[in-house]
């Protein structure tokens, strides 16, 4: 019983870094109906600038979210104004190419910059943990699942609490009312493109410090997010959020009591499964073909 319960323990705190990833994912979706393949790019991206403040200047990689996530606001608010802007009435199909060059070109980059070997960033706490009643939890695990549940509290606050969140959810229901009402669609989907990319960028500080990473890393991770959304439901945060957890979950208690080797593998499993009864996702809702055409 100890045992399970520390596992379940751990699968949502891991299952809240996923959330938080996925979450920024889903926004974006729901909002300009863009795939951002570049999404899990984004990530490793900020694992390597997390990384860079840890190794030159000893900043905390947990603290060095307070860096790098205005940093990836910044970086992804100028990659839709540049970029994704011009093609955002195109076929989906033009955003998801454009999106995929994006993330070879991250690749690219950070390749050159960092090289392609493996990285790890290891806290004085990396090898520490808490013990509680006989379980024991991983210092860095509950420090980033913590800050994981912060920033999706916060995210969940500006969405719901504030005009910028009205505007965001006008702009995702209906744009042409949206203006009519003076809400500036533009300029709310290059905001909501850099707050989702933000999020990844929280959320790859934190996967710095629980794996190891390359450059390419960001293939298993944009595989990994597109699951949680889809079997949480295309464009709802909710639902990535639930889908996180589970997905959270799903990999310990596999690692736990079967074979580390398929902890990945079962949850896409499952995702599959799912999907075979209800293809909109758990949280998630039929779109009519000819809205998402037209949005």
């Amino acid at each position: 019983m100890t045992q399970l319960l520390q596992t379940i323990v751990l699968g949502l705190l891991l299952g809240g870094v996923y959330a938080l990833a996925a979450s920024g994912l889903s926004l974006i979706f729901g909002v300009m109906r863009v795939v951002n393949i570049a999404h899990g790019a984004f990530l490793i991206l900020s694992a390597f600038l997390t990384y860079w403040l840890w190794d030159a200047f000893g900043l905390d990689p947990l603290l060095g979210i307070v860096v790098a996530t205005p940093m990836m606001f910044g970086l992804g608010w100028l990659t839709y104004r540049l970029l994704v802007s011009p093609v955002r009435s195109a076929p989906m199909a033009s955003t998801v190419l454009l999106s995929f060059g994006i993330a070879l070109v991250l690749e690219g980059v950070m390749g050159e910059v960092w090289g392609n070997n493996s990285s790890a960033i290891r806290p004085s706490y990396a090898d520490e943990s808490f013990a509680m009643g006989g379980i024991f939890f991983p210092k860095a695990q509950v420090h980033g699942g913590l800050i994981a549940v912060i920033v999706l509290i916060l995210l969940w606050s500006v969405l719901t609490k504030t005009w910028l969140g009205r505007a965001i959810r006008a702009a995702a229901t209906n744009p042409s009312s949206a203006e009519l009402v003076g809400v500036k669609v533009a300029s709310v989907a290059a905001l909501v493109f850099g707050i989702g990319i933000a999020a990844a960028g929280a959320a790859g500080s934190i996967t710095g410090v629980l794996y190891p990473f390359i450059p390419g890393s960001h293939y298993q991770w944009i595989a990994r997010l597109l699951a949680i959304v889809v079997f949480g439901g295309l464009g709802s945060i909710n639902g990535a959020v639930l889908g996180g957890l589970l997905f959270g979950v799903a990999e310990t208690m596999v690692s736990a009591y079967g074979s580390p080797a398929w902890s990945t593998a079962v949850p896409y499993a499952i995702v599959f499964a799912v999907l075979l009864i209800r293809p909109q996702g758990l949280l998630g809702t039929r779109l009519r073909e000819d809205t998402v055409a037209t949005t």
